[in-house]
């Protein structure tokens, strides 16, 4: 028996005997079972993912858009638990909207970013859903994928693209609805007059063809793309384009259309392989409130493509996990404040004000300053964001209000173009806690506010401190609800308000609600508040 097949086959009778003496009971945060994942791999919003294999290392990249730092690059051992080991750039730079002036990034910023390794270093493009020079794509490398990145070119923008390196060191990005363009051997820009268009969409595909993502198999191209069928029983599917050539020509074929979980529709995405040749598929799916999440799910190679989903053709509800016994990891965590440096889980809604936040002026708290006056929460600088997570979540905050200012607002919400927050609004020297709905009018070019309505729901006098609690629901019929707590003591928690219902808008924020805690002036700059936690657990009910 060759060294492979012997590694194969102890592998497989481990798994057996994994899936006998293991506990099917849930597991504390992805409702999985020790051994096993249950889809979604992970119920967050992880949309247009990459991932690649290097050794026995999974990276994966996303899209997080206004957040900064931007890019995040997340690791598995196992595709089950995942954390965020770096940022791919800590903030974009190339236009006052990402300062949260003279207009907004809001649903623009990085885009799908392609994530490749190639010759002993890492190679991420990307490029800004944005209109002139600000939306050139980005190319960085690094020599680990936990960083540090740097920025090695520039060049004209691509939409949802692919970074392929060829064996033959040949270098291309394929992007939009099938276009592909070679680049220079050292990345700087394209090599003019290599554009071709390399198929064309079929006449049922109305919609845009995207989300490339080109793999080689076997001596095969393989390009995975997204397909947007408006017809009765048809609608988003996962398509592959297949050629022996890179320059065609190519055959296409439907390797997954399928609903899952009670929610419609998934595709897009990518697959990737493990160290003893499986392959797996990992794509996304709008659910809402939440976001899109991302499901994991076999890839059989049958008559030489790339097919997704179990022997029907179906996202399975559970996986085996590529290993057991790995440690249980996750992109959205706790934090007691007490390192110097911000956790990579946290990410701020567009580029911060250094200078207005600190994690060492108090050892072990988290100050929030005001810094520039502004008229509402949507042009707050430094918000600071986690994603919530399904099928239920709890976060939790203890705030410090003593120095907070007349015209003062800080506080915490479910943070989205329409948003909920528990906001403590200094008035004078009274101090309230509001239950307060939020919604924003965006410009359709600049993103630039136009309005943010707001309506109190409820209202108490407070003191000095204050503790916040909020739990978000995103089950299967549960309408995506969010519910307010408010404490004194952080053990006895009130409920205010009937619950609100989170939604998801791709004309505004295009993405998922996200715990986010804020502290903005309307009068003077000047106040903070403190912030001792944020505790936070995922439930399974």
């Amino acid at each position: 028996m060759k060294v492979l097949d012997l590694k194969r086959f102890v592998l497989v009778i481990l798994s057996l005997v994994v899936c006998f003496v293991t506990s099917e009971a849930a597991g504390k945060r992805s409702g999985s079972t020790d051994g096993f994942v249950r889809n979604p791999m992970l119920w967050a919003d992880v949309p247009d993912p990459d991932v690649i294999r290097v050794g026995d290392t999974y990276y994966m990249v996303s899209t997080t858009m206004h957040l900064m730092p931007g890019a995040p690059i997340m690791r598995s051992k196992d595709l089950k638990n995942w954390e965020t080991v770096s940022y791919v750039f800590n903030r974009l730079t190339d236009s006052p909207k990402y300062d949260l002036q003279e207009g907004t990034a809001y649903g623009r910023g990085q885009w799908a970013t392609s994530l490749k390794y190639h010759n002993g270093r890492f190679f991420a493009l990307l490029a800004p859903n944005e209109p002139g020079s600000i939306g050139d794509t980005y190319i960085f490398t690094a020599e680990k994928a936990e960083g540090e990145w740097t920025l090695l070119s520039r060049m004209r923008h691509f939409h949802d693209c692919s970074l392929f390196f060829d064996d033959d060191n040949r270098v291309y990005v394929i992007y939009g609805t099938g276009e592909l363009m070679e680049l220079k051997p050292d990345l700087s820009d394209v090599i003019e007059g290599t554009h071709q268009q390399i198929f064309q969409r079929e006449a049922d595909e109305t919609g845009l063809l995207e989300g490339s993502r080109m793999i080689k198999h076997h001596g095969k191209y393989y390009l995975l793309m997204i397909s947007h069928v408006y017809a009765p029983g048809r609608h988003r599917r996962e398509v592959c384009y297949r050629a022996d050539d890179i320059h065609g020509p190519y055959e296409k074929h439907v390797i997954l259309q399928s609903d899952f979980g009670g929610f419609p529709h998934l595709a897009q995405g990518t697959i990737v392989d493990n160290e003893y040749g499986d392959w797996y598929g990992i794509i996304f799916q709008d659910r809402g409130g939440v976001g899109r999440v991302l499901t994991l799910m076999p890839c059989r190679w049958i008559d030489g493509w790339p097919m997704l989903g179990d022997e029907e053709g179906r996202v399975p509800t559970l996986m085996r996990a590529i290993k057991s016994g790995e440690t249980e990891r996750h992109i959205v965590c706790s934090d007691q404040f007490d390192d110097s440096r911000l956790g990579l889980h946290w990410q701020w809604n567009h580029n911060p004000i250094d200078q207005s936040w600190s994690l060492t002026e108090r050892p072990g708290w988290l100050r929030l300053k005001t810094n520039r006056v502004v008229s509402n929460l949507y042009l707050a600088p430094n918000t600071l964001t986690q994603r919530m997570e399904g099928p239920t979540c709890s976060g939790a905050v203890r705030l410090d209000l003593t120095k907070m200012k007349d015209g003062d607002c800080a506080g915490f919400a479910a943070f989205n173009d329409e948003t909920c927050a528990l906001m403590v609004r200094k008035q004078g020297r009274n101090t309230e806690l509001q239950l307060t709905e939020l919604s924003v009018k965006l410009s359709k070019r600049e993103k630039a506010v136009e309005d943010v309505t707001e309506r109190v729901i409820w209202s108490t006098p407070v003191n000095k401190e204050i503790y916040l609690r909020i739990d978000g629901d995103f089950r299967p019929g549960s309408k995506d609800t969010a519910t307010f707590y408010y404490s004194s003591d952080g053990s006895q928690w009130t409920q205010v308000g009937d619950g609100y219902q989170m939604r998801f808008d791709w004309q505004r924020f295009f993405m998922g609600s996200k715990f986010a805690l804020f502290c903005y002036a309307t009068k003077k700059a000047g106040g903070y508040v403190d912030v001792d936690y944020f505790n936070y657990h995922v439930t399974d009910k």
